[in-house]
């Protein structure tokens, strides 16, 4: 928010209230923890354990302890067994498939913990504030190089130096945002130290989304983003091939999108699931098939137009005591950081 208003667009950011939703037994439940658990289809004490859990959550003050211990040995001690397979762990199972007995409960707290009842946005959308920032910052004499691939970083006279097109480029300092794994390829000054050890543990899951622009409103209820359950890691197993579904236009008005309805049809897999594999219009055709199970009335003439995004690195999988093996800002070669 410092940054908005540094840049004098303070005003341009946005606080809608969402509706979000699971998607149970058929129906399209709301999901916040709150005095709306009384209506959750459970059993009297599973309602209790769920309402307590749920506070737990919200009032715990540190997320060191939680750390320790795996979400599911947590769900399981504090919400139980049958609130807990009805509604967190569908969700941990969509996200982190095999591996969702492993992450640690710190990161569950803080997916509620810091979460209010409304969400931000600035208008026009996060690629809006870009090109805002992106002005401002070349106003300043900033020079931006967009699609410039950077095949090496290593230090000539111990300067920071960058390898683009067999060029070598010399800077005070350089920041990296890459994946644990592409920084470990990039920098081959840190493959035989224990951070480049550190590096290549690490973990991590993609994110796939097809984003689909639609002529009607799919969520008539107006949910905004509904979570889908998972019992499998195998997609094919599952009801729904994806983790989330989300009517962007259920919480920002589609006069910001030329009047069309957006839906984003998101999930989270290990870099080598098929869904990396599969053309665009095999995957779309794959995500449209499981929208009639939630309104029957959907049919492919609704849609306008789609596109698919995909990421091989989207989320890092939080192991037991995952704040010890995150590698720190400054790396082991003077004036190169990683973040």
């Amino acid at each position: 928010m410092s940054l908005t208003e540094e840049l004098g667009v303070r005003d341009k950011v946005l606080f809608p209230r969402p509706k979000t939703s699971y998607w149970v037994d058929g129906k399209i439940l709301r999901s916040e923890i709150s005095p709306s658990a009384i209506f959750l289809p459970l059993p009297p004490i599973a309602k209790l354990r769920f309402a307590f859990a749920g506070a737990l959550m919200k009032f715990f003050p540190a997320w060191k302890p939680l750390e320790r211990v795996t979400a599911h040995d947590w769900f399981m001690t504090f919400m139980g067994e049958t609130a807990y397979g009805k509604f967190f762990r569908p969700l941990l199972i969509g996200k982190f498939g095999d591996e969702y007995q492993k992450v640690n409960m710190a990161w569950m707290w803080a997916r509620v913990k810091t979460r209010t009842l409304r969400l931000g946005i600035f208008e026009g959308g996060f690629q809006a504030f870009l090109d805002t920032f992106a002005r401002a910052l070349t106003d300043r004499g900033v020079l931006i190089h967009l699609k410039t691939r950077v095949d090496q970083i290593t230090l000539e006279q111990m300067q920071p130096t960058l390898t683009i097109a067999g060029v070598q480029h010399s800077f005070d300092r350089v920041l990296s945002t890459t994946s644990p794994s592409l920084m470990h390829k990039l920098a081959p000054a840190l493959r035989e130290t224990n951070y480049g050890d550190t590096l290549i543990r690490l973990r991590s899951i993609g994110a796939i989304c097809v984003v689909v622009a639609t002529k009607q409103q799919l969520l008539t209820d107006g949910t905004y983003w509904l979570n889908l359950p998972a019992a499998s890691a195998d997609k094919r197993e599952n009801r729904f091939p994806f983790l989330a579904l989300v009517e962007h236009t259920n919480w920002m008005d589609r006069a910001h999108y030329n009047g069309d309805h957006l839906l984003y049809l998101g999930d989270y897999v290990s870099p080598g699931h098929e869904y990396f594999r599969l053309s665009d219009d095999e995957l779309t055709a794959r995500f449209l098939d499981a929208l009639p199970t939630i309104n029957p009335a959907f049919s492919r003439d609704w849609v306008r137009k789609s596109w698919v995004f995909r990421a091989p690195y989207a989320q890092p999988i939080p192991y037991i005591n995952h704040s010890e093996d995150i590698p720190s800002l400054q790396t082991p070669m003077p004036g190169v950081f990683f973040a």
